[in-house]
């Protein structure tokens, strides 16, 4: 078990890192994670190459969820001035470090952030993710979109401020 929490302590901390931001608050989240994951073990069933990270890393993202879904404003922050364009502009990140990128990120409200995360890094459907949060497809789709809006005006200010 602890050959297990140290090698897949970090990257867990990187996955609960891209929800939450208060240090003290990840820290919780991943002893409550492995506490359910070591708790859990005698349910795995081997399915290859990475899948018990991958099971690892479901149970992490779900109590982070869980943890998210205590504050009950977490999802309803409508930034003013991110109109929903209707565009569906791509930023361009080439050549900006992953350390300002996933900073960019982290700055982003709660709700854009988590629904962006979910889509982009958990790689789930609009649907899964309004399932997972309670949400609808069209709330998930829209923070989605104003989430990558307000980066490609982070990613070109910083480029901005860096040319």
């Amino acid at each position: 078990m602890a050959d297990l929490y140290r090698r897949y302590a970090g990257y867990l901390t990187a996955v609960v890192s891209r929800y939450v931001s208060d240090r003290d608050d990840v820290k919780d989240i991943l002893q409550t994670s492995f506490v359910k994951i070591f708790t859990s073990m005698d349910r795995f069933e081997y399915r290859g190459n990475g899948s018990v990270k991958a099971w690892m890393t479901r149970i992490t993202v779900n109590e982070t969820l869980k943890f998210l879904k205590r504050d009950e404003k977490f999802l309803s922050a409508e930034v003013v001035g991110i109109p929903d364009s209707g565009t569906d502009e791509v930023p361009d990140a080439d050549g900006i470090p992953a350390a300002v990128i996933q900073d960019m990120i982290s700055r982003l409200p709660q709700g854009y952030r988590t629904v962006f995360n979910l889509y982009v890094f958990e790689e789930k459907s609009h649907k899964e993710i309004a399932a997972l949060l309670g949400i609808s497809e069209g709330t998930s789709a829209s923070q989605f979109h104003r989430a990558k809006a307000m980066l490609a005006t982070k990613i070109r200010e910083y480029r901005k401020r860096n040319e």
